[in-house]
This record gives C-alpha cells, sequence and structure tokens, in this order.
C-alpha cells in the first residue's frame, strides 16, 4: 500500500514537472513570437518616420528653404524628440526593480503614493 502510494505520488510529480516544460516550452515559442513582431513594428516604425521626415525636408526645399537648411531643420526635430523620450524613459528607469518585494522581505513599511523612492 504504502509502496503504491509512493509510487503515483512520484508519477504525479513526473506529470505536473512534465507539463511544467511543456508549458515552458510553449511559453517561449510565444515569446519568441512576440518579439519577432515587435522588432518588425519597430522596424516599419522607423522607415515610416524616416518617409515623414524625407517628405517635411523635401516640402522645406519646395517652399523655398535650402537643402541644408531643410535638413537641420530635420535633424533639430529629431533631437527634439529624442531629448522628450529620454527625458521620459528616465523616470521609468528611476525606480528600483522589485522594489515593492525588496521592502517586504526587509519588513519595511509601505511608502506613501507621492513619496520619492
Amino acid at each position: 500500500m504504502l509502496a503504491r502510494l509512493f509510487s503515483e505520488t512520484r508519477q504525479l510529480v513526473s506529470d505536473f514537472a512534465h507539463l511544467a516544460v511543456l508549458d515552458a516550452r510553449r511559453a517561449t515559442v510565444n515569446l519568441a513570437m512576440l518579439l519577432s513582431a515587435v522588432l518588425t513594428i519597430a522596424i516599419l516604425v522607423v522607415t515610416a518616420w524616416m518617409g515623414f521626415v524625407a517628405a517635411g525636408i523635401v516640402w522645406m526645399f519646395d517652399k523655398g528653404a535650402s537643402w541644408p537648411l531643410a535638413i537641420a531643420i530635420a535633424a533639430i526635430i529629431n533631437i527634439v524628440a529624442a531629448a522628450a523620450l529620454g527625458w521620459w524613459a528616465r523616470h521609468l528607469v528611476a525606480e528600483m526593480p522589485f522594489t515593492a518585494l525588496l521592502r517586504q522581505l526587509r519588513g519595511d513599511s509601505p511608502q506613501a503614493p507621492g513619496e520619492k523612492h
């Protein structure tokens, strides 16, 4: 009786481990497909942005601006956009990952919503 219980328990653990491995494999494949889709989307967005910049340069040239001026204006717009995104991204990484978990493990009290980390 005890040997049978041990055998069935071992089989049950083995089945759960097999299920976990299969689920991890499926999750890995889905993650790879998601990352490839994100990469493709990023490439398409970048090429569309380049098209808009080129169209803006041609439009400015058509309105009488010189080529160097039109390209400089497009470059300045790109730098301003990159600076704005960098400023926004800085706030995303300002908080250390797993702050709440680490605070809980240390036994610290929760912080108020407006408090700095």
